[in-house]
């Protein structure tokens, strides 16, 4: 499947299929990449979103995954920094 092109700090949405108790539930996650980490098929990427009452919530996620349907790039970020770890104190 092709995957969409993102960078950090980006807003994206990603689609993820869960298997529980053979019923697949499709969910999406939406939330800014605050890093991407890895070589090849290894590559993984972080997404933090903002929840009910404020509390942020970061998912790894690895690019190659088949649960993942799709990704969606909701909104392009314009950042100076690789990995935006900072945003965890904000």
């Amino acid at each position: 499947m092709q995957q969409a092109q993102f960078n950090v700090g980006d807003l994206i949405r990603v689609s993820i299929r869960n298997e529980r108790e053979k019923k697949v539930h499709a969910s999406t996650f939406e939330g800014t990449v605050i890093s991407i980490r890895g070589q090849g098929t290894g590559r993984t990427f972080t997404v933090r979103k903002l929840a009910s009452g404020n509390i942020a919530v970061e998912r790894i996620f690895p690019l190659e995954s088949p649960y993942i349907g799709d990704i969606k790039v909701v909104k392009t970020g314009k950042v100076r920094r690789a990995k935006l770890y900072y945003l965890r104190k904000k």
